[in-house]
């Protein structure tokens, strides 16, 4: 029984994840590239409403349903000869932040720690806890997909 305790694989908390980003040393910046032609951003460099100054970050926001079509927008966008992408909310945090970390395993196979790991080498962000749920729940379910993948 306690060689299989030993095999076991250590599954990410949001705790986990947080202390990650705990661990983070810049300031938060209007903008910043955080992946070669990505940017993050808060709402001061993309204004274009006042309304936009309204929104409000919401910690049951079911922001996962969007992942899969910004990862494809900000692709597609990169695939584009001098292709650039600034993604932005509010204060470039926590949406914004998160739709990168959704990009970045989606498109370019990161994990998600190694992902958050290599945005806060670029930029102070912190997704909400629930946004870090939406993303662990991402980050299984691209496992699994790579592990089937591999048996076939």
């Amino acid at each position: 029984m306690s060689a299989l305790k030993g095999k076991r694989k250590e599954y990410l908390t949001v705790k986990d994840l947080q202390k990650v980003l705990d661990s983070c040393k810049l300031h938060l910046n209007q903008i910043d590239e955080v992946w070669p032609n990505i940017f993050i951003g808060n709402v001061a460099v993309a204004q274009t409403k006042t309304s936009l100054l309204k929104l409000d970050d919401s910690t049951y926001f079911d922001l996962d349903v969007y992942f899969q079509p910004a990862a494809d927008f900000i692709h597609k966008a990169l695939k584009s000869p001098d292709g650039k992408v600034l993604v932005h909310c509010i204060m470039g945090m926590s949406r914004s932040s998160t739709l990168v970390l959704a990009y970045l395993m989606i498109y370019r196979h990161l994990p998600l720690k190694q992902a958050l790991q290599k945005l806060i080498q670029k930029r102070a962000i912190y997704p909400n806890r629930n946004f870090l749920a939406l993303l662990l729940d991402l980050d299984l379910q691209l496992t699994r997909k790579k592990k089937t993948c591999q048996i076939l």
